[in-house]
């Protein structure tokens, strides 16, 4: 609901509501669309009793459930099985995929990463197999862990030569979380370094036993460079598939997941779905989250126009009034007024989320933080080619956090950097940072002129870096104590005006005048600060070397004793590094 429409439901003027919600820190114009939880709070403070909408995604996804319970088993079909393919960043995976489906892809990615998750349809003598590349860098994560969530079958590609690394590890937890089976593919078992019996007990060691060791783990050894093993590769997906008995009904309405999305400056919002159950068509009323639209057109994996995308179908669809979030579900409607009502809803929370969370976490943690212990912050602002490249960044630097230095995301959205982002990053003190886009011309005149830094990647590894060294930067170094030397106390004098002087010996290094001196007792320290005087018989000195009897005065300190020891240390400022000061 606007904030204009909800101040004349309630009888006051905008400008009232608008003061009360500076009051919780939420900023809004008198056009602003306030989410449900902003509305209740409102209407709270004036008694007046909250009606709340009806839940019309639910609604949707009870219609789509209760749909498929009723359908007629006559109707259902076997679909194809959708295969992830997961491992190590080195291992292989893309040109193990690329060979399967006969293109080239793999050597167009910067620096061997695939950035984006693919899905591709691959046609077999028995059978066919909808593929998804989900990239194996660490940083990605978050994309692994959506692949998992969509796919049937994962191939966990282990290179032979190389075995488990931290990266396999991962996926293998990503797969089991979402109760996926495993098939081992021990790729470039053509080399001469592979040793697939070292590979098969790592494996084991892991929870994933070989058939042939006596487990239940499908392990193939494959290459992608010969194509040794790949058939049988193959054949083993689809029996696996026939195990899982994978079944759909594509006489029903459409419903699915959000593979990826991005903007494109041609077509507009462009999203990757893939089919779970049902057909898609030509024309059908998607909706998906906050985007809805008629679907205008359908692409697949050849880049030819389709009019129908039956289940297991990945397809590119254009027509959604924005760019979906990767990993959420998609649904087709019939209504094009629920679609529109559930769009507004969605962006009205999602909006005041936004407001909350960018207002809130900037004004109360970053202050009340800032009073327990001066906790430093690096703003960042971010823009990508894709919504899940921004997920994997987002992720990385969270991650980076430490109980010295915050990570603070301001805005994170797909696209070109555009003036918009650079006022916003004025006012917030931030960093711009882009991956794989372009910067507005009038972006970088505003940019220039106001001094923001713009900072443009093709590679998430060397924005990760950057952000580390930056991050650096930001911590104040720790002091470290460099032993310089220890005297032993033999005598105590008590002088008039000069206090209590200790007669000492040097037993190691030597004592000066500058420095932080230890006075320590029974292997206590009982005092710390400076020395307030040093004397050579009678005469004030700089210093004192090992072996060397001296006097010594601890600066407004006299509770000195025979016995104790007197030690001298230098204070340096070393640099923290990120590694060592993790939260």
């Amino acid at each position: 609901m606007a904030l204009k429409d909800l101040a004349a439901k309630i009888g006051i003027k905008s400008n009232e509501l608008i003061m009360k919600l500076m009051a919780k820190n939420i900023f809004a114009t008198i056009n602003q669309g306030l989410g449900e939880e902003i509305v209740n709070d409102l209407l709270k403070e004036y008694e007046i009793e909250f009606k709340a909408p009806p839940k019309i995604e639910a609604e949707i996804v009870k219609e789509h459930r209760e749909m498929e319970e009723r359908q007629d088993l006559k109707n259902l079909a076997t679909r194809p099985p959708v295969v992830t393919f997961m491992g190590h960043v080195d291992h292989g995976k893309t040109s193990l995929l690329d060979f399967i489906r006969k293109t080239r892809v793999a050597d167009k990615e910067k620096g061997g990463i695939t950035q984006h998750i693919g899905a591709y349809e691959v046609k077999l003598p028995h059978g066919s197999v909808t593929f998804l590349d989900t990239p194996g860098h660490e940083a990605f994560t978050a994309m692994r862990a959506r692949g998992a969530s969509a796919t049937d079958v994962v191939v966990l590609v282990v290179a032979a030569d190389d075995g488990v690394m931290p990266q396999t590890k991962e996926a293998i937890d990503h797969a089991r979380a979402a109760s996926v089976p495993i098939v081992v593919a021990l790729n470039k078992c053509d080399l001469p370094a592979a040793n697939i019996d070292k590979v098969k007990g790592q494996l084991s060691q892991i929870g994933l036993s070989p058939e042939d060791w006596g487990g239940k783990t499908v392990t193939v050894p494959v290459s992608a460079k010969t194509g040794e093993g790949v058939d049988k590769l193959l054949e083993l997906l689809l029996l696996e598939a026939d195990l899982l008995e994978l079944k759909a009904n594509p006489i029903l309405k459409a419903r699915g997941v959000i593979i990826e999305g991005k903007l494109s400056s041609g077509q507009g919002p462009v999203a990757t779905v893939l089919v779970k159950n049902g057909t898609l068509h030509l024309g059908d009323m998607v909706l998906s989250g906050s985007n809805y639209g008629r679907v205008k057109a359908m692409i697949d994996h050849k880049g030819e126009r389709i009019k129908e995308a039956p289940p297991s179908k990945p397809v590119s669809i254009l027509g959604l009034s924005g760019v979906p979030m990767a990993g959420e579900e998609f649904f087709v409607v019939k209504d094009e007024k629920k679609a529109r009502t559930l769009s507004l809803l969605k962006q009205d929370e999602e909006r005041s989320r936004r407001l909350r969370s960018s207002k809130r976490i900037t004004l109360e943690d970053f202050y009340k933080k800032m009073k327990e212990g001066a906790v430093k912050e690096l703003a960042i602002l971010l823009k990508g080619d894709v919504q899940g490249s921004i997920e994997a960044i987002q992720k990385s630097l969270l991650d980076l956090n430490t109980k010295d230095v915050k990570i603070l995301i301001v805005h994170a959205d797909v696209g070109n950097i555009n003036e918009s982002d650079i006022m916003l990053a004025m006012v917030s003190n931030a960093v711009v940072m882009g991956f794989n886009v372009k910067v507005d011309e009038g972006a970088q005149e505003l940019a220039a002129k106001e001094d923001i830094e713009i900072k443009i990647y093709g590679i998430i590894y060397e924005a990760i870096q950057d952000v580390i060294a930056a991050m650096e930067g930001l911590l104040e170094p720790y002091q470290k104590e460099i032993f310089v030397g220890r005297a032993s106390v033999k005598q105590v004098f008590k002088v008039t005006k000069a206090g209590t002087i200790a007669g000492c010996q040097v037993m190691r290094g030597k004592i000066t005048r500058h420095g932080v001196a230890k006075l320590v007792r029974d292997k206590e320290v009982v005092y710390v600060g400076r020395i307030g005087g040093l004397k050579r018989f009678k005469d004030d000195v700089k210093e004192v070397s090992e072996g060397v009897e001296c006097g010594i005065a601890l600066d407004r300190h006299d509770d000195i004793k025979e016995g104790d020891l007197i030690e001298l240390y230098q204070i340096e400022k070393v640099a923290r590094r990120l590694d060592s000061r993790k939260a």
